[in-house]
C-alpha cells in the first residue's frame, strides 16, 4: 500500500501565508496593479515589448475571474512569466517570481478572501 506524506494546513495558516507573501511583495516594491489584461490580437511580440517597458522579466500575473484568451495565448511563449486567474492565487507561485502583477479585479478578490 502506498503511503501519503502530504501535510494539510489549516485555513488560517494558508490565509496568513498568502497575506505575508503579498505584503512582502508590497514592501519590496515588487507589486504592480493594472486595470485589465485585454488585448485585441494575440501577438507575443507586442506583449513582450510592453512587459519589458514595465521591467518585468520574472513575474506572476493574476488576472480576473476569466483571463482574456488573446492575452493568455500571447503570454504563453514568454519564459519566466506566469499567468493565473484570480482563483489560482497561491503562495508558491507568488514567491517564485520576482514581480507580482494584479488586475483591479484580482485585488478586489484578494481583499475579500483575506478579510
Amino acid at each position: 500500500m502506498v503511503r501519503s506524506h502530504a501535510h494539510r494546513l489549516n485555513k488560517k495558516v494558508r490565509k496568513l501565508a498568502l497575506r505575508s507573501a503579498l505584503s512582502s511583495k508590497q514592501l519590496n516594491g515588487n507589486l504592480i496593479i493594472i486595470d485589465d489584461l485585454t488585448i485585441p490580437k494575440p501577438k507575443t511580440k507586442t506583449v513582450a515589448v510592453q512587459l519589458k517597458v514595465l521591467g518585468l522579466e520574472s513575474a506572476l500575473i493574476l488576472g480576473g475571474e476569466k483571463v482574456d484568451p488573446n492575452f493568455a495565448l500571447a503570454i504563453s511563449n514568454i519564459p519566466q512569466i506566469d499567468l493565473l486567474p484570480q482563483q489560482g492565487a497561491n503562495v508558491y507561485d507568488i514567491l517564485r517570481r520576482d514581480k507580482l502583477v494584479l488586475t483591479k479585479e484580482a485585488v478586489k478578490h484578494l481583499e475579500g478572501l483575506l478579510k
